[in-house]
């Protein structure tokens, strides 16, 4: 199989993502030529500076990704875009790849929900077709599952019960709230795309990425309403209330997100195993700690 061209050219799609912010840093300082391409254009503001050329390109259609010097592919945008780029990747001679998925790809097979079921269903299928094709391209690829992803500021998880206690001071809860939760931050899952990049136990597998503590959802909860210097107020709510305020909630402009799976699954464990990520290329990440303006708490190596 070939090797990676020099100099070492890498294409970065979903580049804006929260991992992206973390990740474009790392690559450019062990030395890589960094191609960043996003839907949306690099802002000062929303991007830190990372020496990376930058592409504007919807990849949901496979004709705009752009012709890059790069024979390696770090995809962050949703894992189902991969696969109609594979043929297009394998014939602009891209060797390696790593995609990000997610382990709701386990944890939303059997809900009650039909569009998290069909989340599943798209993650399983996505898979399988770049298992499948990537073998057939000679793509030596790898797949990262992560579990709940933060860095308390960009993503869409920690940070947004974070401005929800800052906004109202409190966080309702259903019931006890004792699901156990294992949060993985980016710069963490950034690390893993270096560290698995060139290790061969690392090529056509897929890992799930945990976070390095375990706790409650209330606990965390705590945790994440303690950064801005408050105390959490907590609003134990009935589940048959608490169903029927998401319903509502629904209604309202940019919470069509929210579903009554979301509510139930505060009391439900959602745990994996990265310990085949830790033996393989030795993952190691940090426990659930957030700092007031976090961005990451961990600098990237200098070398």
């Amino acid at each position: 199989m070939p090797e990676p061209a020099a100099p070492r050219g890498i294409a970065v799609t979903g580049a804006t993502s929260v991992i992206g912010r973390f990740l474009l840093p790392r690559l450019a300082q062990a030395g890589y030529e960094v191609h960043a391409i996003s839907r949306q254009p690099r802002t000062r503001s929303d991007m830190p500076e990372a020496g990376a050329t930058w592409h504007v390109a919807d990849i949901a259609d496979p004709g705009q990704l752009p012709q890059v010097d790069a024979r390696i592919l770090i995809h962050l945008a949703p894992l189902w875009l991969l696969p109609p780029l594979l043929p297009i990747l394998g014939s602009r001679k891209i060797v390696r790849i790593i995609g990000f998925g997610s382990t709701s790809l386990f944890s939303k097979t059997a809900s009650a929900d039909g569009s998290e079921r069909q989340l599943a269903a798209r993650l399983g299928l996505a898979e399988e077709t770049i298992a499948r094709t990537s073998h057939d391209l000679e793509i030596r690829w790898t797949v990262f599952r992560p579990t709940l992803v933060y860095d308390g500021v960009h993503d869409g998880n920690v940070a947004m019960i974070r401005r929800f206690i800052r906004r109202y001071g409190f966080f309702p809860l259903l019931g006890k709230a004792r699901g156990l939760r294992q949060p993985v931050h980016a710069d963490d899952l950034a690390q893993a795309c270096l560290q698995a990049l060139d290790h061969p136990a690392t090529f056509c597998r897929a890992y799930n990425l945990s976070g390095g503590e375990t706790l409650e959802y209330r606990a965390m909860v705590e945790r994440i309403a303690a950064t801005p210097g408050r105390q959490a107020h907590f609003i134990r709510i009935p589940v048959w209330l608490f169903h029927g305020g998401i319903r509502l909630a629904r209604m309202l402009p940019g919470q069509r997100h929210l579903s009554t799976e979301m509510a139930t699954r505060m009391n439900v464990d959602l745990c994996f195993d990265h310990a085949d990520a830790t033996r393989d290329f030795g993952f190691s990440p940090r426990p659930f700690l957030l700092q007031r303006n976090d961005g990451g708490n961990r600098p990237a190596p200098s070398s």
